[in-house]
């Protein structure tokens, strides 16, 4: 058997995979996202209605959209939802959820310590160690050029 150049690898990985309906799988990311988004600002008005300031009432909405993305997770549905969404499910708040309780969901059955509360970490560490990372940076940057401070 002989080996295989990259063009004709090209060739026959086009050759078996499927096409792929980009057109419909952009319009459904459009739309799933495009109703998250909805539903986070009709809860927004809602807890405006019921007489909290538009800072606690946006706190509200975060935590809410995090509840739900985590309950849809538990329950299995939030992936059932995000092969029809695509990237519609990713809006950050609900992905980034989503992203933290899956794995725990999956590890559960190794215990509460050892398998959901180590694994509860598995994403979310990275991102905390950055974002905590970058604005330390950022910190020092503007103490030391306060200059800084009137571009941001």
């Amino acid at each position: 058997m002989r080996p295989m150049d990259k063009e004709e690898y090209g060739r026959r990985v086009k050759a078996a995979s499927p096409p792929s309906p980009v057109g419909k799988d952009c319009c459904f990311a459009f739309l799933f996202g495009g109703s998250i988004c909805t539903l986070g600002q009709f809860l927004g008005e809602v807890y405006q209605g019921w007489g909290l300031a538009l800072a606690d009432a946006r706190t509200a909405v975060s935590v809410t959209l995090i509840f739900l993305s985590a309950a849809l997770t538990a329950l299995g549905w939030y992936d059932q939802l995000a092969k029809y969404g695509g990237a519609g499910t990713l809006v950050p708040v609900t992905g980034f959820a989503n992203s933290m309780a899956s794995p725990a969901m999956e590890f559960k059955s190794e215990g509460y310590i050892t398998g959901l509360g180590a694994k509860l970490f598995s994403v979310a560490g990275p991102v905390l160690v950055y974002g905590v990372t970058a604005s330390v940076v950022y910190g020092l940057l503007l103490y030391c050029f306060p200059a800084l401070g009137g571009l941001a």
